[in-house]
């Protein structure tokens, strides 16, 4: 009989970063004094990002194709012991309750010193899922996103960058640009925060939501009125979350 499986598995990427910046004057190489210059060019970072991979279990049984979830943990999770991204979310309800999922679930931990949704760790997502739906038996069309506090950021930030990437997504208590919301477009949205929140203050998913529906993308949001900045724990135990996933393929 197969059992699910938890892997620890580091990837070792190479990503290509553009930097650069405006000129903002003229003068020549050579030429004395001070004045300003740019460089710009495409450069390679090697990034190391581990993660948690929970294969379902039917997955070796078979050669169908699997929905992937994206799970991005909070800042408290940062650092090099994969244990501490099982403290939230879907790694702590397969790793501590037992639960079985019909997804092959990808949670990476950030660095210490990172951040989901700057440049390197953007980058590092987006090569990791081309690494994931390579060497796994993905469904491409069911892939969904979802992350708590600053992998609500992260979340906002890859699904504004890569949106054809993304069946669904699912940010809670995170916060974005309201610019973002015509790069997301239509991507189907359910938003979670709440209300009591005094370290990501609602608003910050209330100005998404609305920039989403000016944009015509039909985002559902769910604030729960007594709740703090842990908007997360009831929102991952609600089957509601995984069942809507399932409701949508691009």
């Amino acid at each position: 009989m197969n059992i699910p499986v938890m892997c620890h598995v580091g990837l070792g990427l190479l990503v290509l970063m553009s930097l650069g910046c405006m000129t903002a004057g003229t003068g020549q190489d050579g030429t004395t004094g001070q004045h300003p210059r740019a460089l710009e060019k495409d450069v390679a970072v090697r990034v190391k990002l581990p993660y948690l991979l929970y294969l379902p279990e039917a997955y070796g049984g078979g050669e169908e194709d699997w929905p992937l979830i994206l799970f991005l943990h909070g800042a408290g999770e940062r650092g090099d012991d994969l244990e501490k991204v099982k403290k939230h979310g879907p790694p702590k309800l397969i790793a501590k309750a037992g639960r079985r999922f019909p997804f092959v679930i990808a949670s990476p931990q950030c660095p210490q010193a990172g951040w989901w949704s700057s440049d390197v760790q953007v980058a590092a997502l987006d090569a990791l899922l081309s690494d994931l739906t390579t060497r796994y038996r993905i469904d491409e069309k069911r892939v969904y996103l979802t992350g708590l506090s600053m992998g609500g950021f992260g979340t906002w930030r890859l699904a504004s960058l890569y949106p054809e990437r993304f069946a669904a997504i699912a940010p809670i208590c995170g916060g974005g640009e309201p610019e973002m919301a015509e790069q997301i477009g239509k991507l189907p949205t359910w938003v979670f925060h709440g209300a009591k929140d005094s370290t990501v203050p609602v608003e910050k998913s209330e100005v998404m939501v609305e920039a989403l529906r000016k944009a015509g993308n039909e985002a559902r949001f769910t604030v729960y009125p007594e709740a703090g900045h842990d908007s997360w724990t009831e929102t991952y135990d609600n089957p509601d979350l995984y069942d809507w996933f399932l409701e949508h393929r691009r």
